[in-house]
């Protein structure tokens, strides 16, 4: 059986330029291309693409795609241990979702609260060990320390930002412009410089970035709140902007 490439960015949730844009980077090559020069997947060629989207969900880059899919050639394998990670997060949510309940009973009851339970799930440092073995130490440290020099102003300035270029998507959605017009494709350049605080992003790293978007719920959530679809639009957005602006990988 296969899939012609629109049906599997559909059913996918991503787009046929990207599935293009893996294949011209070797990550993904579809398993024959018909007369009318349309590309078709099979059932290797879905695995395949669901580890990479699994791997950019994790926020691999594609050159380190390509490493993990070249080095894992044990499909079950590279599965059980994606798994281990997701029950992880699972794990996490809920310690934070339990965090949430217990804060908001004991400020109903006008109890006092213990910070150990209010923070529980929101240290980001518990993941230390494993953003060093994918990224390296450096790239840790790096984020970390710009991360903790800033002013509570300052993180609250940074995140003010994210929420208005959020909600500017979504009206912008409600207003029916198209992802590449003008005045979207604005905003979209302004979200990529707030991403460029550290280092500039690349233009690999925004799409996959915008898959992550749709891919993972908590990203959908928080862009959606402006309105249903609105993470799509945003994927879409910073995609095409990220075609015609960027390079690298």
């Amino acid at each position: 059986m296969e899939w012609s490439i629109q049906e599997i960015a559909k059913k996918a949730g991503t787009t046929s330029r990207t599935l293009r844009h893996y294949g011209e980077l070797g990550l993904l090559a579809p398993s024959r291309v018909g007369g009318n020069g349309y590309r078709y997947y099979d059932q290797d060629a879905l695995i395949r693409l669901q580890r990479i989207l699994l791997l950019r969900e994790l926020g691999l880059g594609l050159p380190a795609i390509a490493q993990a899919l070249e080095g894992q050639r044990d499909t079950a394998a590279a599965l059980r241990a994606h798994l281990g990670l997701l029950e992880q997060e699972r794990e996490r949510i809920g310690r934070q979702i339990a965090s949430v309940r217990t804060t908001l009973d004991r400020t109903e009851k006008g109890e006092e609260l213990m910070a150990e339970e209010v923070f529980d799930g929101f240290d980001h440092t518990r993941y230390e060990e494993e953003v060093t073995q994918r990224w390296g130490r450096e790239a840790y440290e790096k984020g970390d320390r710009w991360w903790r020099s800033l002013s509570a102003q300052e993180k609250k300035t940074f995140q003010d930002r994210q929420l208005a270029i959020a909600r500017d998507f979504g009206q912008a959605l409600k207003d029916g412009l198209a992802p590449d017009s003008d005045e979207v494709q604005a905003i979209a350049q302004r979200h990529c410089e707030w991403l460029s605080v550290t280092a500039a992003p690349t233009r690999s790293y925004v799409i996959g970035l915008g898959e992550m978007y749709v891919a993972d719920p908590r990203f959908t959530a928080n862009y959606d709140r402006h309105g249903d679809g609105t993470a799509v639009f945003v994927r879409d957005a910073i995609t095409i902007y990220a075609e015609r602006n960027l390079s690298g990988d």
